[in-house]
């Protein structure tokens, strides 16, 4: 495969970082039933797409409610980019003149950058209170994952070229939503040191820091 393996390894380990299972599942189902040449034996055998098949369906719905999608991210903080680096493994080491512990480095470090990025997402995303945009986000995430895999088997440099597109973008969104964290919980934490639970004064005191007039005159007797 030569060169040819590097866009493969990117696509397979920026997909993997999402949903690794559905990766195995589109190469091993491509590998069974089309004999592709881009795609290692080992995804072909049918214990692999039983086993891939059975976690995807979990992680279908698993991704899908609120706070859940995120316990189910931090146990696969380790998995995802070990299966990218795996895939990486077995697609470099099809190749004669790229270092296949060179290939499982990069599919490792794309899965592990592409499921921070995931994290990061649902961080923000669960601050919302209803669970729609949870599905809405997380049925974006596979169709993503399917259609640049799919691509990759017509043009790996194109489905690579929007593989690093996807993971810039979801950098810059994640930096944005987390801002937004940020700013929502500095707002509740001002919030919550004016509440009178705060034993800040008797229920229905003013706080004299932000009325220092209303302080003053308290003082006088007024």
């Amino acid at each position: 495969m030569g060169v040819e393996a590097l866009p493969w390894v990117i696509t397979s380990g920026w997909a993997s970082g999402i949903n690794a299972y559905a990766v195995v599942l589109i190469m091993g189902l491509a590998e069974k039933f089309f004999a592709s040449d881009q795609v290692p034996d080992a995804l072909g055998r049918t214990d692999v797409l039983i086993a891939a098949a059975i976690l995807f369906v979990l992680e279908m719905f698993a991704d899908k409610i609120p706070y859940l999608d995120s316990a189910w991210d931090s146990v696969h903080t380790v998995i995802r980019p070990l299966i990218g680096a795996t895939l990486g493994f077995l697609i470099g080491n099809e190749s004669a003149d790229l270092n296949a512990a060179f290939m499982a480095a990069t599919g490792g470090v794309s899965a592990l950058l592409s499921h921070l990025v995931k994290a990061g997402i649902r961080t923000g995303v669960n601050t919302s209170p209803e669970p729609v945009s949870n599905v809405v986000v997380s049925t974006s995430e596979d169709v993503a994952v399917a259609g640049v895999i799919s691509l990759a088997f017509l043009n790996p440099w194109l489905a690579a070229g929007i593989a690093l597109m996807l993971l810039v973008l979801g950098v810059t969104l994640v930096v944005f939503l987390l801002k937004r964290v940020r700013r929502l919980k500095t707002k509740y934490d001002t919030w919550g040191s004016d509440s009178p639970a705060t034993g800040n004064g008797a229920p229905g005191a003013l706080d004299r820091r932000r009325h220092p007039e209303v302080g003053k005159d308290l003082q006088r007797g007024e």
